[in-house]
């Protein structure tokens, strides 16, 4: 009788909605999960982003449930990222700086971020007195990222000696010089976890530590 006055089907329709709710929490946390394993570790999702997501999600579950999940999710996510980032020990990164220490064999990698295409393009090495060790003419230059590899070698055809030495790099456009952004390869001697931002951290021989999204490339 109730069900024929309609009265049941209400109780029907909020047993169906709740369901569909719990369906939708579990299907939004595979979906998160996801997400963030699988995003670019060069191009991470902006806070701004997941915290929006996950304020959708709040407005129709508990705030103390959500957050238990979530903790549990970050912890995941952190300990996938910290793995992958411990791969990188003993291998070269590319990262902004201009400095490096050299030995007696082998040279230095390092590239240049151009914005546009330039003329004429060179890259300056200095000792530690600031004098000129060698100059790399690179010659017209496409934009984006262009590589450049020192060997070691002075201008005068001979073995640079051990030491610190800087790079500066210009590059010429419609008759103006402006300096490029300088990146250089270097060592990664350890990872850890930044434990107040959950963050990657490298320490970076000769350089000290730096977050790995400073890193521009892998090798």
């Amino acid at each position: 009788m109730l069900e024929g006055l309609g009265l049941a089907s209400t109780n029907s329709s909020k047993a169906n909605t709740g369901k569909r709710d719990e369906l939708g929490q579990e299907e939004f946390f595979k979906l998160m999960i996801t997400q963030l394993q699988n995003q670019d570790p060069f191009e991470p999702m902006e806070n701004g982003d997941f915290l929006g997501q996950i304020a959708q999600f709040g407005t129709v579950n508990g705030i103390g449930e959500l957050q238990k999940s979530f903790e549990s999710i970050a912890k995941s996510v952190q300990s996938s990222q910290t793995l992958q980032a411990a791969s990188l020990v003993d291998r070269e990164v590319l990262v902004p700086v201009d400095m490096a220490a050299m030995g007696h064999e082998g040279g230095v990698r390092g590239a240049l971020d151009l914005k546009s295409s330039a003329e004429n393009v060179t890259v300056g090495i200095y000792d530690a007195a600031g004098a000129l060790v060698r100059r790399i003419p690179m010659g017209a230059q496409a934009s984006g990222m262009q590589s450049f590899h020192w060997d070691g070698m002075t201008d005068q055809g001979e073995r640079a000696p051990p030491g610190v030495y800087e790079f500066r790099a210009n590059a010429v456009r419609d008759g103006s010089s402006e300096q490029p952004e300088l990146l250089l390869n270097a060592r990664v001697e350890s990872v850890r976890t930044d434990q107040r931002n959950g963050g990657i951290k490298l320490q970076i021989e000769g350089f000290g530590e730096m977050d790995f999204s400073q890193v521009r490339r892998i090798g």
